[in-house]
């Protein structure tokens, strides 16, 4: 299912720890209305940094979101959140370009300088809260 131009539900969805398991990691309607908004938010971000960008992970059911350590209360557990790869960019390469531009994000976060975690808000009626951050071996703290 092609949740916009270049993103499609099934790349949203794709997790190695549910294939290797065997888990289902279906999105209910709700959660696809929500993994589209943040495909067109993705769009925006392609376009800024004029490259692909590789999904990395995106909607995660309980048991994927548990199996990789995650809180209940992530973005992900309800398709409002994306972990990405930019090919030739490092992640706070990424994050300053979205930074330079008038994308509205509601968390974006440099972690572990590995890739780049972007979300849009819970509801579509909420404003996005544009909220920076990097997560390490240090903790969590603002992005600078």
């Amino acid at each position: 299912m092609q949740l916009s131009e270049h993103f499609t539900l099934e790349e949203l969805t794709r997790s190695d720890a549910a294939i290797r398991n065997g888990w289902m990691n279906n999105p209910d309607a709700n959660e696809i209305n929500n993994l589209t908004r943040l495909a067109e938010l993705l769009e925006q971000v392609r376009k800024v940094v004029n490259k692909p960008i590789s999904i990395n992970s995106g909607y995660r059911c309980k048991q994927v979101n548990d199996s990789v350590g995650s809180k209940d209360t992530s973005q992900h557990r309800i398709g409002c959140a994306a972990d990405i790869r930019v090919t030739g960019m490092t992640p706070s390469q990424v994050c300053e370009a979205i930074k330079a531009s008038d994308i509205q994000f509601d968390q974006l976060i440099r972690e572990f300088d590995s890739w780049t975690h972007i979300s849009v808000p819970n509801k579509a009626t909420d404003s996005p809260r544009n909220q920076m951050l990097i997560i390490d071996k240090a903790g969590t703290r603002p992005y600078a």
